[in-house]
């Protein structure tokens, strides 16, 4: 096993390069048999096939290395092929794969619920149930919300993203290409504005008051079951809510009786610096989910939350086949020792760091540039039409496009498609954060 991993981590070596044209023959030949098994509905943003990856690097078909700022969108937080996390789930493969939780349990998972309970804001009592997706985590974390309170009503705010199921696709800020055409949607979904300070100029108790008379006018609080909110929007363009406004949100929540989600499947396990960004803004929200970075790579998900709330539910309400798998459960237990004994909160505030300072002096230098923002390893910056807020899409496509054939693998973002997001694992050097920088610095001035 310890061959094994040495000799990952040694194939890997944690730098850029690129030895064919982008994408390569390799990758090319296996696009051309992908086109006819795969459906276009499953799009490829960059058709790079993927052979291996350690750390911050992906190296593809072809032997090009690729400065990875993405992490699976979110997924790799602590990096690609974590030796301990490859060592628990090879150690769990080979001692039990599948018994179904609801029927003959395990520990893994109580495990896992353990740590949530540990490790999402406030003190209070709380339960998890495990699920395999983020999607299927919100979907959950309404229906819990719905029991609890015997309302029906679901409020959401507008740039959200929470995926691509039936309820989800109706809780999405934005149809295409998400929902167009998969009619008709769940009901009872109702959508409030939110804060979005380089648009709307407002602080945090000026846009909570917002959101809250519009809910109030349009759902009214007796008919809701539940506030769902990214604390850090995710799709939507990385937007960081004006100070004040959660709490606000999660006060009026409490005197209503609604239940408030956070929805921190893209900003939690340690992405931001702390384990749920929630607690960047002093929020204690009434459930958490949790998905993408919780088990390093492998399928799982979660809904942790007050215990009244999901003890709710009656026996053989939760739950589902493959929900908390053991392999992925002992993947998440790995995750969580790896944050606390290699001190990885501190890593998402690097690469805040590094992050920020090179993309304000780009900023200085390009004025398409709009706005930079965001918190931890959750950077990013929006791109407009020069003097304006006015959004430039354009850009956004060339500057990921000359960055892929430079190795440098970006993700793009945003209602409108003009913000260019950085998710990093915690494990990318500043070294390559630098080299990352330098061709994005060549991206914007062959604009």
């Amino acid at each position: 096993m310890t061959d094994t991993l040495e000799t990952t981590a040694a194939s890997v070596p944690q730098e850029r390069r690129v030895v064919t044209a982008i994408p390569g023959p390799k990758s090319q030949a296996i696009h051309e048999r992908r086109l006819k098994v795969v459906p276009p509905g499953v799009t490829a943003a960059l058709p790079v096939y993927i052979e291996r990856a350690h750390g911050a690097i992906l190296v593809d078909v072809d032997g090009n290395q690729f400065i990875d700022l993405g992490a699976g969108i979110g997924v790799t937080t602590i990096g690609h092929t974590d030796d301990a996390v490859v060592a628990a789930v090879q150690e769990q493969v080979a001692e039990l794969t599948h018994t179904l939780f609801t029927i003959t349990p395990y520990e893994g998972y109580v495990r896992v619920a353990e740590l949530l309970a540990e490790h999402t804001p406030g003190d209070f009592e709380k339960r998890s149930v495990l699920v395999n997706s983020g999607a299927e985590a919100v979907e959950n974390g309404v229906k819990i919300a719905r029991k609890y309170t015997g309302r029906n009503g679901v409020a959401v705010l507008d740039h959200a993203y929470h995926g691509r199921t039936n309820l989800t696709m109706a809780m999405n800020f934005k149809a295409a290409p998400y929902a167009t055409g998969y009619g008709p949607l769940a009901g009872d979904v109702y959508r409030a504005p939110s804060s979005y300070p380089f648009h709307d100029g407002l602080s945090g108790a000026e846009a909570a008051k917002r959101t809250i008379s519009y809910l109030e006018k349009t759902v009214g609080a007796a008919d809701l079951a539940c506030l769902v909110v990214e604390p850090i929007q995710g799709e939507g363009g990385f937007m960081v809510p004006a100070d004040g406004y959660l709490p606000a949100l999660q006060e009026w929540c409490t005197a209503n009786g609604v239940v408030m989600i956070a929805d921190e499947i893209q900003a939690g396990m340690a992405r931001t610096g702390a384990y749920f960004a929630a607690e960047h803004f002093g929020w204690v929200p009434d459930l958490v989910l949790s998905a993408k970075g919780i088990a390093g790579g492998l399928p799982l998900a979660a809904v942790t939350g007050r215990a009244e709330i999901m003890d709710a539910s009656q026996p053989g309400g939760l739950g589902g086949t493959f929900g908390g798998n053991p392999v992925s459960c002992a993947a998440a237990i790995a995750v969580f020792d790896q944050i606390e004994s290699n001190g990885l909160l501190a890593e998402g505030k690097r690469i805040e760091s590094v992050l920020t300072a090179g993309l304000t002096e780009l900023q200085s230098k390009y004025p398409v540039i709009g706005d930079v923002r965001g918190i931890g390893a959750m950077i990013a910056i929006e791109l407009v039409q020069p003097g304006t807020h006015e959004p430039n899409a354009a850009a956004v496509t060339s500057i990921a496009a000359f960055a892929a054939q430079k190795g440098v693998l970006l993700l793009t973002a945003g209602t409108y498609g003009n913000v260019l997001r950085f998710l990093p694992s915690l494990a990318i050097s500043d070294e390559l954060l630098a080299d990352a920088l330098g061709v994005i610095d060549e991206a914007f001035a062959a604009l």
